[in-house]
């Protein structure tokens, strides 16, 4: 059943994951994200699709596409959830439940990471948990699908 598939969509930087500033992103890396998001889901009956890239153009590409056959998306736009409108009608045009994953607190961190785009639309938000978040994420998104469909 293709309605039992979730995108993970991580935006720019985040392949950088294990390397870039381990005192803020630690030292797991995006396939440990990945394998952990992954096993979540098959857990509960769900496959996963993974997306990474650092250019929004194939972020929204895969947010389109994932609205025929996903039943959710879980994403960290990385620097994106800070600046990028086009992602969050990208997110919001598909009409699919959304979680919002970041590994470190955002809201702790510089003034202007204080803002998401994606906020407003998201039904789940994990935030600072690590790499340990995105399956808390995935959980928490499938709750909702398979308690109301995600609406």
């Amino acid at each position: 059943m293709t309605d039992r598939r979730l995108l993970l969509v991580n935006g720019p930087n985040l392949n950088l994951l294990g390397t870039r500033e381990p005192a803020v992103y630690g030292s797991d890396t995006l396939e440990d994200a990945e394998e952990l998001a992954m096993h979540a889901a098959r857990a509960r009956g769900f496959d996963i699709r993974a997306v990474q890239s650092n250019h929004e153009g194939v972020l929204i590409d895969a947010i389109h596409a994932a609205r025929h056959d996903c039943a959710g998306i879980v994403i960290n736009p990385g620097g994106l959830t800070h600046t990028s409108v086009v992602l969050r009608d990208a997110l919001a045009g598909v009409a699919l439940p959304v979680a919002e994953v970041h590994v470190s607190d955002v809201k702790a961190r510089e003034s202007f990471r204080h803002h998401s785009y994606v906020e407003d639309i998201a039904v789940v938000h994990v935030i600072g948990l690590g790499v340990a978040g995105y399956g808390v994420a995935i959980e928490r998104l499938i709750d909702v699908i398979e308690s109301d469909g995600g609406h």
